[in-house]
């Protein structure tokens, strides 16, 4: 039989179908990657998003808040600008100040909210009346559950809330929207480690102010996952802990300091995750109108009921857990895709009342403002189309005031049993 170095081009044998052939030439030896190239792309990357956020909020690489018109008071507060204008005369309300080149009026956040809180009163949180708390939930991630928490933050704030934002997420990704890098500026004692940990059993000390006047924080960074291991373990060791409700029982000293507590879990059932739906009053599920999303908000629900359902048990009589109420978002509604109408109609025939009468677009804003760390309220000057902005932003509205009138609702029901 020939050998190889004798065949050219590979002949076949008709009475023994064996071909042969110029064999391939060896390849390099394969790279494993091991845990110190890990720890390399895991430097080059965080040191990636340092200088991307350098440039980004540079000169101070910090977020800074805008700046609101008196058009934007106007609409805050409910009025005409002329009132606007009638109201700044009278002098019992911040006045702004003027922009050296228009004459136009410009207000701070903080003077925005001054304002918001005037006229917005009979929203305000009844003296006697406790912070309500949401949670921002799904076990799938990619649904803009970051976003919604922290636009539901700035709206609440912007209106008169005095909010406290909970990140009890180990990616920190709304502690990065709010300008802070978790892998390099977040400690143990910034975040709900010490709670899980048993460390502590007061969440004040985790909490730091934030650029945006109104809101509170309290971080998180990858570290968090240790907590996933602290909570069980305390429960082994002292069978009379209750694991779901060490993020509640943490929050009894502020609930008298804020309005609105929102808290963004993790895109899983875990033991922090149960922390957060277990500190809350209401619940808000983003869920985009896709197959595999709805899908996944079925398995959310069966999993939580189990969940609630055991935990339940372990619970006095009377002592159930219930929230005031519960919202299902439409998120990153594309109207371009065919298949949306078909899942909106699952998701409405499915959720009923439990869905909100609004429904959040993908668009260009929303992408392109998260690129740079930051939500359609941190916007000053929108460079692309007005048209496109508005519809965001109009939408992003609507959903703080469903929210707000279910937190207030919330409030009026307690004051009245």
């Amino acid at each position: 039989m020939a050998t190889t170095s004798q065949v050219e081009p590979p002949v076949i044998d008709r009475g023994n179908p064996v071909a042969t052939a110029r064999p391939a030439p060896a390849l390099a030896p394969r790279a494993l990657i091991d845990m110190p190239r890990i720890q390399a792309l895991a430097t080059r990357a965080t040191t990636m998003v340092e200088q991307i956020r350098g440039r980004l909020l540079a000169p101070e690489s910090r977020k800074v808040s805008p700046l609101y018109s008196a058009a934007q008071i106007a609409a805050l507060c409910g009025v005409d600008k002329p009132h606007v204008n009638y109201r700044i005369g009278k002098g019992d309300l911040p006045s702004g100040r003027l922009t050296p080149s228009g004459g136009k009026r410009e207000f701070t956040l903080a003077e925005a909210r001054q304002w918001a809180r005037s006229y917005r009163h009979e929203k305000m949180r009844p003296r006697g009346q406790r912070a309500i708390c949401v949670a921002v939930a799904n076990f799938k991630g990619g649904v803009s559950k970051t976003t919604s928490s922290m636009i539901l933050a700035q709206g609440l704030s912007l209106r008169g809330h005095r909010v406290l934002a909970i990140d009890i997420d180990p990616q920190g990704s709304l502690t990065t929207l709010h300008g802070i890098l978790p892998e390099t500026e977040v400690t143990e004692e910034m975040t709900i480690s010490p709670l899980c940990h048993g460390h502590s059993d007061d969440i004040t000390p985790a909490i730091r102010s934030t650029y945006w006047d109104g809101i509170d924080l309290v971080a998180a960074a990858p570290f968090l996952f240790s907590a996933e291991f602290a909570l069980p373990a305390r429960q082994m060791s002292d069978t009379g802990a209750r694991f779901w409700d060490v993020l509640h029982a943490g929050l009894e000293p502020v609930r008298e300091l804020y309005d609105v507590i929102v808290i963004d879990t993790p895109p899983s059932l875990s033991y922090v995750t149960i922390n957060g739906l277990w500190a809350a009053d209401g619940v808000v599920v983003p869920v985009p109108p896709s197959g595999l999303d709805f899908a996944s908000s079925a398995q959310f629900w069966s999993l939580l009921a189990d969940l609630g359902g055991n935990l339940d048990q372990q619970e006095p009589a009377g002592a159930r857990k219930v929230f005031d109420f519960l919202h299902i978002l439409l998120s990153r509604v594309d109207q371009a895709d065919a298949a949306s109408p078909a899942v909106r109609q699952w998701i409405q025939a499915t959720y009923g009342e439990f869905v909100l009468p609004v429904e959040i677009p993908k668009t260009s804003v929303t992408s392109n403002k998260a690129a740079e760390f930051a939500t359609v309220y941190d916007v000053q000057k929108y460079d692309g189309s007005a048209k496109t902005y508005k519809r965001a932003v109009d939408a992003y509205d609507r959903f703080v005031d469903l929210v707000e009138e279910s937190v207030v609702e919330a409030w009026r029901a307690r004051a009245a049993a």
